[in-house]
């Protein structure tokens, strides 16, 4: 039975702090519903008028582990509804006209770096490991969100071999505020939080608006390209035989030949 969006994720507002707290065992990887809800409440504690300031972090083993895959193995044509799903939360923190701070802890994977790849700042704890495995899952997507936290190289590599890297590798490369004890991790968010909501709402606002606006490139037009690319795995064999196989729990029976069609048609062999 799918669960409701209601019971994936909570939110309260206390002291013009807006705090969203993800929690759907055991890996908190949302469902179709989960990540449209989520952007929901994203959006909503955006435009409440009694928060200055919005935290989102997590409750269980890791952040977050993206896309439900046991949900798109029993039903592969909730891909588009789920694509879009991640594409307004994703959203929903960029554009959000208050700064977003996203405590990160355990594994940071596909959804989960949308998040906080999207966030104006990330706090993480000590065990937190940011992976994109998307290749190794059929899928695409993540890239563009990866890239505003990592050089493109280091993305580059992360993202061909699947391999994670630490909260101390991330904070060496600029991508977090700060690396503190996981015990540690809602108070160090919490703290950076009230920093910002004793200021001026309004200039908090207008400097949102104007640092998004300056940033290189379009991070959601980027975003909706590598969607396109993510539509067109899912209607491979191969992309299919890794969500079955991780459902599974065995390893995927992959053609390593480059005899898939491009593109264009043609095949790439």
């Amino acid at each position: 039975m799918s669960v409701p969006a209601s019971q994936q994720f909570s939110t309260t507002i206390s002291d013009g702090i807006a705090e969203i707290v993800i929690d759907r065992p055991p890996v908190n990887a949302l469902n179709d519903a989960g990540w449209h809800g989520l952007a929901d409440a994203i959006v909503r504690a955006g435009n409440d008028p009694a928060a200055r300031v919005i935290v989102l972090r997590a409750e269980g083993r890791g952040f977050c582990a993206g896309v439900d895959i046991k949900e798109l193995d029993k039903n592969p044509e909730r891909i588009v509804s789920v694509n879009a799903g991640n594409y307004r939360s994703f959203e929903a923190v960029h554009r959000n006209p208050l700064p977003v701070i996203v405590a990160v802890h355990g594994f940071v994977l596909g959804g989960g770096i949308g998040l906080a790849g999207a966030a104006d700042i990330v706090v993480a704890a000590e065990d937190a490991t940011f992976g994109v495995p998307e290749v190794d899952r059929g899928a695409m997507g993540g890239g563009a969100h990866l890239q505003r936290l990592f050089p493109v190289q280091k993305v580059r590599m992360m993202y061909f071999t699947g391999e994670p890297i630490t909260a101390a590798d991330a904070y060496r490369l600029g991508a977090v505020e700060k690396v503190v004890p996981r015990a540690e991790l809602r108070e160090a968010a919490l703290a950076i939080a009230r920093k910002i909501a004793a200021k001026s709402g309004a200039m908090i606002r207008l400097a949102k608006e104007s640092l998004n606006g300056i940033e290189d490139g379009n991070l959601e037009n980027k975003y909706r390209w590598e969607q396109g690319f993510t539509l067109q795995a899912y209607m491979s064999a191969e992309s299919a035989e890794t969500r079955r196989a991780f459902v599974e729990k065995r390893e995927a029976q992959l053609n390593t030949n480059n005899d898939e069609k491009g593109p264009s048609g043609a095949r790439t062999k």
